[in-house]
């Protein structure tokens, strides 16, 4: 692994209307939200038909945008659109993902994390730990847990 986070932690997407005022600041405009949540959390999961929408213009945007540590985690789509090629843009097919993802809305127990956390932290293989609803109460316990496990 190219960088030093062990454990990222984020959501789906990074467009969420109920951040607005509480995540995101008021006054921030739309094409500065992913600039302002990469400041926070390392990683965003994107579901297929997000990401096979977004012209290579905009990857390249978005790649610039964020910090060389941040990724971007996408679900699988059909074969004829490939992702970018970028070692910050991670293709999750179903056995990557069983192996490397953790849904935190599935699974918020947090001791239980900590032990997937010390489990990866062996073999030193990255764990992106992602909320589906984009509760930022649970990313934020999340992230101070991993925080505290020293990753």
């Amino acid at each position: 692994m190219s960088t030093p986070w062990l454990v990222r932690v984020g959501a789906v997407g990074w467009q969420h209307p109920a951040w607005q005022g509480t995540f995101y600041p008021d006054d921030l405009p739309d094409d500065w939200l992913l600039s302002y949540y990469n400041t926070q959390y390392r990683a965003a999961y994107l579901p297929a038909a997000a990401w096979q929408a977004v012209p290579a213009g905009t990857w390249s945007q978005w790649l610039y945008d964020t910090r060389e540590d941040f990724h971007f985690v996408l679900e699988p789509g059909g074969p004829a659109i490939a992702p970018p090629l970028s070692e910050r843009v991670q293709l999750a097919d179903p056995a990557w993902a069983a192996a490397h993802l953790w849904w935190l809305d599935d699974a918020p127990d947090l001791r239980a994390l900590a032990q997937r956390i010390a489990r990866h932290a062996a073999r030193g293989e990255p764990l992106y730990v992602i909320s589906r609803s984009a509760n930022l109460a649970a990313m934020e316990a999340a992230d101070t847990l991993r925080q505290v496990m020293g990753y």
